[in-house]
């Protein structure tokens, strides 16, 4: 074994010890239709003729 394949094992075999972190918690992601009324509301924001 080459020393670079000893050390590779070694750092892989510490890693494997390791405690896996847990995922944090986040929001859930919005809904479908909510992302849709945010695409249509940005659509009438830039719609031609309309004052703003």
């Amino acid at each position: 074994m080459d020393p670079i394949d000893r050390n590779f094992a070694a750092l892989s075999l510490q890693m494997s010890r390791l405690a896996v972190p847990e995922r944090a918690t986040t929001a859930p992601p919005p809904s479908l239709a909510s992302l849709i009324d945010r695409v249509n509301a940005a659509k009438r924001h830039y719609e031609p003729g309309l004052r703003r």
